[in-house]
């Protein structure tokens, strides 16, 4: 088993009085005797300077510290006793799969985010007070957060691969959250001794961890046997189902959520959202006290009322499916832009990386003949010029195709960037016309919903007209709703009623079309614009990748007679 996370055996038999202050702070006095840098954030130059130094030795050390830094490539990095305050540039390398930031000063996890491909993460002998910021972790599978000043489990049942979790010698005082890795069902390995909860004289820790994680095969690096995990199901019997049941109800709240979530998303996506049901219908009557007056006439408008609903729904209904088709036009679109993309990237990509390898090795082959030609030149006496003009001959030729290869990655580059912009430019052109076929179509339908509004106020108008004239007629003027009273010599006053529902009920529909209207150009907007913004970030970090590479062969190429000076003793 893997032992990278192993922690140092702490003597804890000191008097109660030092026990009390272990509690409140984990040890790390051998920390404050290691000659640390200056307290400071991670930067660029930290960065280049501990991949440079990394652990190689001899020769291997000598070249690999000639190579340039890419920072795409580095998959490991170890910045321990860098007296690091803050986390910072982690972003730089996104391929990064191990990370090492024990004994420093860190007090917040935070700049993690990027770090999508990370297994690997030590954080143990710093300041942290929180678990945070670890959600897009989601390929972790080893996590030490060992002497901290953690004083609760949290924020970790999103990293469904974790396999091991050290968060031992901290400050956690409460069982609250450890049933929360019920969740991380990856988890195998555990150790939470050295934090307070572990030393309460009637509480065995280890028991009731093994009871509640069913998952776990080790806790502090002791396998659980099957006896002991039967006896501590026994023992902590009514807590196991108390936590079961409630991660039960749990689980079937997340499921209907993350349901509910997807269609909402996939509605929004869609521009129809609010318009699978009467949503819609019942925004035209909202406050629309005018209407509401002119229901008051009975029976009749209420048929209407019904009529008038179902209509509408129908409308909406045809609305509905509408989006919902062209969002599926529209996404495939975008997936198959996106895979296009990503496959000339990757191809691309790899084509420089097949001409730098091949360069690296015309490299090595120049400088062993580069380290001949100067030994020769130090141990002979004559022909020194011939001998000096092989050597310039020999650098000239190693900066031509230098330049040649900086001239071919760099048109590769801006062929590639120039084809992403036209790719982008085509894509934009095809999304707007299918977004464009979209919103005329549904236009067309809010037109009929228009025309519906109108329709229904026309036909409440006569209903209104005739059932004020039949009260008339009949002398029943007391049976005519108080609202509508002052309407019974004034057919001006129903018409201004009318006309006034049906302005409020077409400024709704008007609002409706006009929101799906800005969104969908909003939606293309922002699509784009990130789409750019990608392009211009991957284009600026490539160009500074080539020419970083560029500066790192010229510096070998200038190093090369110091290097062979320094050498030369232990010839």
């Amino acid at each position: 088993m893997d032992n990278t996370m192993d922690e140092p055996v702490i003597n804890q038999s000191g008097e109660s009085a030092a026990e009390e202050k272990e509690e409140e702070e984990p040890l790390r006095g051998f920390l404050e005797e290691i000659n640390c840098p200056e307290p400071g954030i991670i930067d660029r130059q930290m960065i280049e300077t501990a991949f440079l130094e990394e652990g190689q030795k001899g020769e291997a050390r000598r070249l690999h510290q000639l190579e340039p830094v890419v920072y795409d490539r580095i998959t490991t990095m170890r910045l321990e006793f860098k007296n690091i305050l803050r986390i910072d540039h982690l972003w730089m390398m996104p391929n990064l799969t191990k990370l090492c930031l024990n004994c420093n000063k860190i007090e917040v996890i935070e700049h993690l985010e990027m770090l999508t491909a990370l297994k690997d993460l030590n954080l143990s002998f710093n300041y942290i007070t929180r678990i945070e910021n670890l959600e897009t972790l989601v390929n972790l599978e080893k996590l030490s957060l060992f002497s901290n000043r953690i004083r609760r489990i949290e924020n970790i049942q999103t990293l469904e691969n974790l396999v091991i979790l050290s968060i031992g010698n901290n400050l956690i005082d409460t069982v609250d959250g450890i049933e929360r890795l019920r969740f991380v069902s990856s988890l195998k390995v555990l150790n939470l001794e050295g934090n307070p909860i572990a030393k309460l004289p009637d509480f065995p820790l280890s028991l009731y961890v093994t009871a509640i994680l069913p998952q776990l095969n080790y806790y502090e690096y002791v396998f659980i046997k099957a006896e002991v995990r039967e006896e501590a199901q026994k023992r902590f019997y009514r807590e196991l189902r108390e936590i079961e049941d409630k991660q039960e109800r749990e689980i079937q709240g997340l499921e209907t959520e993350a349901r509910e979530m997807a269609e909402a998303d996939r509605l929004a996506s869609s521009f129809v959202e609010h318009l699978d049901g009467q949503q819609l219908y019942e925004s035209l009557w909202r406050d629309d006290e005018d209407g509401r007056i002119l229901m008051l006439v009975g029976a009749q408008a209420q048929e209407l009322y019904e009529e008038y609903s179902k209509d509408v729904h129908e409308l909406t209904q045809q609305i509905y499916r509408l989006g919902l088709e062209r969002y599926g036009e529209r996404d495939e679109e975008i997936r198959d832009f996106k895979a296009s993309l990503h496959e000339g990237q990757e191809e691309l990509q790899a084509q420089g990386q097949r001409q730098i390898e091949k360069f690296l090795q015309y490299k090595e082959q120049t400088f062993d003949q580069m380290r001949l030609k100067w030994r020769e030149l130090d141990q002979r006496d004559e022909d020194l010029e011939d001998l000096q003009a092989q050597l310039d001959t020999l650098n000239a030729n190693f900066e031509d195709a230098l330049n040649e290869m900086w001239e071919s990655l760099m048109a590769q580059e801006l062929h590639l960037h120039e084809a992403v912009e036209d790719s982008t430019l085509n894509f934009n052109r095809t999304i707007s016309e299918l977004m464009a076929s979209f919103v005329e179509q549904a236009q067309v339908i809010f037109q009929q919903l228009r025309d519906l509004c109108s329709h229904f106020a026309d036909n409440m108008t006569e209903i209104v007209t005739h059932f004020l004239s039949s009260k008339l007629s009949r002398n029943e003027q007391s049976a005519i709703p108080k609202e509508l009273r002052k309407c019974v010599d004034d057919r001006e006053a129903v018409l201004q009623l009318v006309e006034s529902m049906r302005a409020s009920h077409t400024s709704r529909v008007d609002e409706r079309e006009d929101r799906m209207a800005q969104r969908s150009r909003e939606f293309i907007d922002d699509m784009m614009l990130k789409l750019e913004n990608k392009e211009v970030d991957r284009h600026r970090a490539k160009i500074l990748e080539i020419n970083s590479f560029m500066e790192m062969m010229t510096e070998a190429l200038a190093n090369l007679p110091e290097e062979l000076h320094r050498e030369a003793p232990s010839d």
